[in-house]
């Protein structure tokens, strides 16, 4: 078990297991959960409408994030061809991305530790659901995580920063911004100021902090594209500042959730590698003896930045009253790299390596079985429940409708994925759809089979395409029917 981690072989079975497990954990793909319609209509609306800074949701809503990933997915749309894989590549690439950059951040403490930390990131119950899934948790948590490690090795150097290294700090930002807007100070800002607050207390020479341009330059852009959204799109400040923005530290608009809410799902959703880092400050608290303030100083400036950094950003998202557990997701990997650094802490005598070793390596055990067996059972339920029945049925649609030359329209509103799979641009009301139908407009309609029966008097010649009704899917599991002239 101590020679696991050293062995060549060990290395190429987790990366692969990991690669594996990032491509595969959330078929079959569909849209209907976890607001993946919202996030892929967006670039889907750029590229067959031209609306390439504000956006909506499938249902005429106002789409609340900034516009940067839709960006990315309407470009490899240009260049694939494949609107499946444009959607969901941006995530799976910035999770491999961030694979990739955390070993080599972690790579200083060692080859052993190195490892550990890309197991732990890419074997938990967070990172393989979140790698293909159509959001923007994994190219947040992408930038979030250079701008710590850039901060990270300043620290580690006692470097200051110059124009360049603030003007990458710029970009950086900005591209957070555009991802999410400010959300990311709540990651990044409390950590900062932890480590400037303890390098005055000791006197140390640590430059965490680059200068107030950066971020009042990427602020300002965020605020340019808030401003003009509010100026110039119906709606705006009440979908987007109002609901989202200031709705998520009120209780009447969003689920409240307790303060303690994060905490114990983040300790589930990191296992074991959360229980691996508890155990291994216990270990090393023994070990020293010091007490807790002594141990604070104790602590080199670029541990206590990867503590302040992680450890910040929950306390801070803890204390917003609207919680949703993937939203913590940007302190895993800052946790992953502390790990590595409490690894290469506790190899300095024989007795406190050997032990750190034996649990690391039986965490990664643990952790290939857990997460594998995790992945196997959701792909299991999806296939064995037909979650991808609505996007099954759409590709039927789109397939019959193409060898045949119809135009057809989808009635509907609560099921946003269904307007995505059909590939169409808003959906019709009862009304207008039987308008279009009897003008000649429509040769087929797709709707709910619950509506038909209201709306086939008003359909002179409808008749149920040979396809058949769609599976029960989606959040209220109706079937969808498509019909054509007889």
């Amino acid at each position: 078990m101590t020679d696991l981690l050293d062995r060549r072989a060990t290395y190429w079975s987790v990366l692969a297991l990991t690669l594996v497990l990032f491509a595969i954990t959330n078929l079959p793909w569909h849209l209907d959960d976890y607001d993946q319609a919202k996030q892929a209509f967006t670039s889907f609306e750029m590229v067959e409408q031209g609306h390439w800074i504000y956006q909506h949701t499938p249902n005429g809503w106002i789409a609340t994030k900034p516009p940067l990933v839709g960006w990315i997915s309407a470009g490899l749309f240009a260049v694939i061809r494949s609107w499946e894989l444009a959607w969901r590549l941006p995530s799976f690439l910035a999770g491999l991305a961030l694979l990739f950059l955390i070993m080599r951040a972690a790579s200083v403490y060692g080859r052993a530790a190195a490892l550990v930390a890309a197991a732990a990131f890419g074997l938990n119950l967070f990172s393989p659901r979140l790698a293909s899934l159509v959001r923007t948790d994994m190219p947040l948590a992408l930038i979030l995580f250079v701008i710590g490690w850039l901060i990270l090795v300043k620290i580690r150097k006692r470097e200051g920063w110059n124009d360049l290294d603030r003007f990458w700090m710029f970009l950086l930002l900005s591209a957070a911004m555009l991802i999410k807007g400010p959300i990311i100070y709540a990651f990044l800002l409390p950590g900062i100021v932890a480590s400037a607050w303890r390098a005055r207390a000791t006197g140390e020479k640590v430059t965490a902090w680059c200068g107030w341009w950066p971020w009042l330059a990427s602020l300002a852009i965020f605020l340019l594209w808030a401003g003009a959204g509010i100026l110039f799109v119906p709606e705006f400040l009440e979908h987007v500042v109002t609901r989202e923005f200031a709705g998520r530290f009120s209780e009447a608009m969003h689920r409240s959730q307790p303060i303690y809410f994060y905490l114990p799902h983040l300790l589930h959703r990191f296992a074991p590698w959360s229980i691996l880092l508890i155990l291994l400050a216990v270990l090393g608290a023994r070990e020293q003896r010091l007490k807790i303030r002594d141990w604070l100083r104790a602590m080199s400036p670029e541990t206590f930045w990867l503590v302040a950094w992680s450890l910040g950003g929950l306390l801070v998202m803890s204390f917003v009253p609207s919680k949703r557990i993937d939203r913590v997701f940007p302190i895993v990997p800052p946790l992953c790299l502390l790990l590595a650094a409490q690894i290469s802490a506790l190899g300095k005598t024989e007795k406190s390596r050997a032990a750190t070793v034996r649990f690391s390596a039986i965490a990664l055990v643990i952790a290939c079985l857990l997460t594998t067996g995790y992945a196997a059972g959701r792909i299991r339920v999806a296939y064995r429940e037909h979650r991808d029945a609505f996007a099954t049925f759409g590709s039927a649609v789109r397939e019959e409708a193409a060898a045949h030359g119809w135009r057809y329209g989808v009635v509907g509103r609560d099921d946003e994925g269904v307007l995505l799979y059909l590939r169409g641009t808003e959906f019709l009301d009862a009304d207008q759809a039987a308008e279009e139908w009897n003008s000649g407009k429509l040769d087929g309609l797709v709707l709910p089979e619950d509506q038909a029966a209201e709306l086939l008097p008003h359909l002179p010649g409808a008749v149920p395409s040979s396809i058949g009704p769609s599976g029960p899917a989606g959040r209220y599991r109706r079937r969808y029917l498509f019909l054509v002239r007889s």
